[in-house]
This record gives C-alpha cells, sequence and structure tokens, in this order.
C-alpha cells in the first residue's frame, strides 16, 4: 500500500509541477513604449486592419493573439493588449501600441512612456 501512495505522490507531483513553472516563468519585460498615430490606416503583420479603437499592439516576437498587461510607471495606470502586428523598428523600445490603449494610459500628450508589461 505504501508503495502505491509514493508512486501516486510522485505522478501528481510530476503533473502539478510543470504548471508551477509555468506561472513562475511568465514572461516580463520593461522599456519604452510609442503609439500608433490615431490617423494611421493599414494592415497589421497579422493580416487584419489596424484599428485604433482597440486596445492591440506590436511586439517584435510575441505569438499573435497573445495578450499583454502593459503598466505605466509613472502613472501606474494599466492596459490589457493583443498582440497583432511586428515591431517596434526604432531601438530602444519594447512595445508599440494602439491609439485607444495609449489614451487610455493617458500618455498621447507624452509620445512616449516608460513602461513594464507582462503576459498573461
Amino acid at each position: 500500500m505504501r508503495g502505491w501512495l509514493l508512486i501516486a505522490t510522485a505522478a501528481m507531483a510530476s503533473v502539478m509541477l510543470p504548471a508551477a513553472t509555468m506561472a513562475q516563468a511568465r514572461k516580463q519585460f520593461t522599456g519604452v513604449a510609442s503609439f500608433y498615430d490615431k490617423n494611421y490606416s493599414g494592415k497589421t503583420a497579422a493580416g487584419v486592419r489596424y484599428d485604433p479603437t482597440k486596445f492591440t499592439a506590436a511586439h517584435r516576437t510575441l505569438p499573435f493573439g497573445t495578450k499583454v498587461v502593459v503598466t505605466d510607471t509613472r502613472t501606474k495606470r494599466s492596459v490589457t493588449v493583443t498582440v497583432n502586428d511586428r515591431g517596434p523598428f526604432i531601438k530602444g523600445r519594447v512595445i508599440d501600441l494602439s491609439y485607444a490603449a495609449a489614451s487610455a494610459l493617458k500618455m498621447q500628450g507624452r509620445g512616449l512612456a516608460h513602461v513594464t508589461a507582462s503576459v498573461e
């Protein structure tokens, strides 16, 4: 009986461990965010038309559809955006936000904002 209990415990630990490891491995990054002009029109790298009223973003490597929580370190405001484009292509920037996301962060007047971001 004791042998079965040990095997069952080991099996449960091996199933539970990857989930805990994934939670700890949540991707986080910090840096400068910019945003698309509200008059920009065109298609994103994902093949959809850019919509300035939606909470979307461009990131160099995250898969399309990834949800990212972006927090302005100055104002502490946060938004959740969906990656649907590639970029930014300017050195030092980590994410390009849609006009709606930038508006929610109150960063339109500044143009750029220092942010922290984490993948949901």
